[in-house]
């Protein structure tokens, strides 16, 4: 037990890096893209949470190669992108907090022990230092947009395994939704027609308010035109892979806000 006048045990360090990272926050993109899952570093006092290291370098810790492409897309637009630096093995930053998968004690099929017998301080801490910081950034960021009465186009950028639960997936690129079908209609339409591409339309998942929180809370609250891209891993596993997914991206999105536009 503390003792009076003393405050909690931090989770982070003071030499640790903040848990997010903001890459040209006056960009003058309408474009504006997040990454909840680009890190996958994990506090020291954690350790590794139990798991071996080999583990954490698998798609249960972060969303592979989505960190590349989307500081690339950054700079291809001078756009905005807020971009999350832990592992969502500590806190998954795209669930609300408190949900099943927030704090997963067992990820796919890999067990988690340092997720197991939480307490409430334990999850608290993890809200409070790696969630709460990285969601409050987007937040200001866009009200501040908002204020200016800037036009915001909100792209969550994500990646997925090609292989989940012993399920195969074809596809190379999801183009992800809820209740707003705006951009992500166009951006269906555009990448269908690369020629080359099996795309899947709100797969390998759908959005909705229980599964995500970056779409439903930052986007749709706000009424902005919004997509989530899931590009397959292991296509932007090394460099070359992202620099080729990003200027394909680049363009399809250019072309796809400019439909946008003309459509009112």
């Amino acid at each position: 037990m503390l003792e009076a006048g003393m405050s909690e045990p931090r989770l982070l360090e003071n030499d640790e890096p903040p848990p997010v990272r903001v890459l040209r926050a006056e960009g003058p993109s309408d474009l504006f893209f997040t990454a909840d899952h680009a890190g996958r570093k994990i506090p020291r006092r954690l350790g590794r949470l139990g798991v071996p290291e080999p583990e954490l370098t698998r798609h249960i810790a972060w969303d592979i190669g989505i960190r590349g492409v989307t500081e690339r897309l950054s700079a291809a637009f001078d756009a905005t992108a807020v971009v999350q630096t832990y592992s969502r093995l500590v806190i998954d930053c795209n669930r609300s907090p408190g949900v099943p998968g927030s704090i997963p004690p067992i990820s796919e099929h890999t067990p988690i022990p340092g997720n197991v017998g939480l307490t409430e301080a334990d999850r608290a801490a993890r809200v409070a230092e790696i969630f709460k910081p990285y969601h409050d950034r987007i937040a200001a960021l866009l009200d501040a947009r908002g204020a200016a009465g800037r036009r915001t186009i909100y792209i969550a950028m994500h990646s997925f395994t090609p292989v989940f639960k012993g399920e195969s997936r074809a596809m190379e690129v999801g183009v992800l939704y809820n209740r707003d079908t705006r951009l992500a209609l166009i951006l269906l339409d555009l990448l269908r027609a690369e020629g080359d591409l099996t795309v899947g339309d709100n797969a390998p998942y759908a959005v909705s308010d229980v599964s995500d929180y970056g779409v439903p809370v930052h986007a749709e609250r706000r009424g902005l035109a919004h997509v989530e891209i899931e590009i397959r891993q292991d296509l932007i596993a090394d460099a070359q892979g992202e620099a080729a997914w990003a200027e394909r991206m680049a363009r399809l999105l250019a072309a796809a806000d400019a439909r946008l536009k003309a459509a009112g």
